[in-house]
């Protein structure tokens, strides 16, 4: 480490010269840029402060932008020492306000982490109050915050009398929770773990509170992915700063709850759907990401192959009947539902929806939002919805033998109405109806037809390998149906850009049961799920098995993926 290189410019051809380094290296377009120094302008701020404030870039790539103008190297998380150096003349509360992480020293020199290595005023500062050469480094502010939180906590671990074991009445209990979540270390912490989902193209986060800390884990192509342990001391903290942001009550760590924080990161919209559970050791918090941006709605991009689209749109194209989407949570139903709508003329159709809650808003569409709270359930909004003279409606999920009745009722009206089921196959959604005491006639007269999917992980196309497979193992998994004969296949083998998993992204796989004089012929005669599926296979449904079968030997995925998601498929 040497000291800082800092050329004798001015912040602003320092900050503009940051700028064209970003741009340079692809971390920053042009035209935000242009939008970043006018923003300077207005808010008399520095560039590399609006540059984070506006999501544009990550302190992890600022950082490194740094390093590389001012000649010093750049610090990551994982390089950081836990236990920091002694040093005599340094006080607590400069480094904390200024962001200064000692790393070493010896008898001449000492090295630091600092988020700005331009701050000539800190280093002059470091060397007057030490009479050491300093050793400047670079590093993310938000890691610098969290090393020197873990110091501190562990100097606090090592103290037998803690403040826990002091007695708090309720609301000074909800106060000091709201002043840790509100110390500017929480709040970069927080924004730093929501920041990575863009990254790490994750859907989920999860927090999991054990003894050791607050596990993090991320869900990424469907996959949970273990990123990194925060102390346990952090854990509260990040807890509260989460269902403040949420606007959950802090101080109710006995119930679950449920909230939503809408926030922009690096520029995208996002939604984050807030679910807190009691445990052992403290609250679960799972932040569900509804990123507007990456919502695909395209049939044909999510995987549908030309037949079964054609099928699906022409039951869109009906004027009335009902059109199910089933599978388990997660599936994508939901999506599908969107790209079906996508596909609809709403300035010809009057199309309203009911969702819980609504995650992505179309143009020319009236959406409404489950408010339970306040008993605007499914059944309730849906009869106002009926007065509103539509002639398509979406339904979020049916979840109800009361939801039910009046989407038939409404398709017996003339309506068409495209809704969700938790179920296995397509077949099981006729005998979830019945279930839910749909009379059988009623069934067949409005039922138009029953799409069933799931979600396979797709091969990173970066990295697959392809092999000749055996042709008796092709026989036996029946991919031989699908594969012309001395076609390859591909396996996953590990990149990192798909962080060596193999997979990048993920497709469905559908089957779509039509609701024929055959298979209304075995609902009225009380056929059960098996029955009618065999039924519908005669009359050239495609299975979820075997579309999976299909993307395999396209080479969109793997065998191991289509059995890890249809292997339920045969259950009822």
């Amino acid at each position: 480490m040497a000291e800082a290189a800092i050329a004798p410019l001015g912040a602003e051809a320092i900050d503009e010269a940051l700028g064209e380094l970003l741009v340079a290296s692809g971390k920053l377009g042009a035209r935000d840029l242009e939008r970043a120094l006018s923003a300077r302008q207005e808010l008399g701020q520095r560039l590399p402060e609006i540059l984070i404030q506006l999501g544009l870039v990550s302190e992890a790539d600022l950082a490194q932008a740094r390093s590389r103008l001012h000649g010093v190297p750049f610090v990551a998380a994982g390089e950081m020492p836990e236990v920091g150096p002694e040093v005599e003349g340094l006080q607590a509360a400069f480094l904390a306000n200024h962001r200064v992480l000692p790393l070493a020293r010896d008898e001449s020199s000492l090295s630091v982490a600092v988020p700005d290595p331009g701050d000539e005023f800190v280093l002059k500062a470091l060397r007057l109050a030490t009479g050491l050469r300093i050793d400047v480094s670079v590093a993310a502010p938000s890691d610098i915050e969290k090393a020197m939180a873990d110091r501190l906590g562990a100097a606090v671990d090592d103290d037998s009398e803690t403040a826990s074991d002091q007695e708090v009445d309720a609301s000074e209990f909800r106060e000091s929770l709201k002043d840790l979540a509100s110390e500017a270390p929480v709040i970069r912490l927080v924004n730093h773990l929501i920041g990575r989902v863009i990254d790490l193209r994750a859907s989920d986060i999860h927090l999991e509170p054990f003894d050791d800390g607050l596990h993090v884990r991320y869900r990424i192509d469907g996959a949970l992915d273990s990123i990194e342990v925060l102390a346990p001391r952090q854990g509260a903290a990040v807890t509260s700063r989460i269902k403040l942001l949420a606007h959950l009550d802090i101080s109710e760590r006995r119930l679950p709850q449920d909230g939503r924080i809408r926030t922009r990161v690096k520029g995208r919209e996002l939604d984050l759907r807030v679910s807190t559970l009691p445990s052992v050791y403290g609250e679960s918090v799972v932040m569900r990401v509804l990123d507007r941006a990456s919502v695909r709605l395209s049939l044909a991009d999510m995987g549908m192959d030309a037949g079964t689209l054609a099928q699906f749109a022409a039951m869109l194209a009906r004027p009335h009947g009902i059109l199910l989407i089933t599978g388990p949570t997660g599936a994508g139903k939901t999506t599908t539902l969107y790209a079906g709508l996508a596909t609809l003329d709403a300035a010809a159709n009057k199309i309203v929806t009911v969702e819980d809650p609504v995650e992505y808003q179309l143009p020319g569409i009236v959406q409404l939002q489950v408010q339970s709270q306040i008993g605007l359930s499914f059944a309730h909004a849906l009869r106002s919805i009926l007065r509103q003279d539509p002639d398509i409606i979406m339904i979020g999920e049916m979840r109800d033998s009361e939801t039910a009745q009046i989407a038939v009722q409404a398709a017996l009206t003339g309506h068409l109405v495209l809704s969700t089921l938790h179920t296995n196959s397509a077949a099981s959604a006729v005998v979830r109806m019945l279930d839910m005491e749909v009379e059988p006639y009623l069934i067949t007269s409005t039922v138009n037809a029953v799409v069933a999917q799931r979600l396979v992980r797709t091969l990173c196309m970066s990295c697959r390998e392809a092999y000749l497979p055996d042709a008796a193992w092709l026989q036996a998994s029946g991919l031989d149906r699908h594969l012309a004969p001395g076609a390859p296949l591909y396996r996953p083998r590990g990149c990192p850009e798909c962080r060596g998993s193999g997979y990048r992204g993920r497709s469905g796989i559908y089957e779509l049961l039509v609701v024929d004089e055959a298979i209304r012929r075995a609902v009225m005669a009380g056929g059960d799920a098996s029955a009618l599926q065999a039924l519908a296979v005669q009359a050239g449904m495609r299975p979820l098995h075997e579309d999976g079968l299909r993307s395999v030997a396209a080479g969109h995925t793997t065998l191991e993926e289509v059995l890890r998601v249809t292997q339920d498929q045969g259950d009822a």
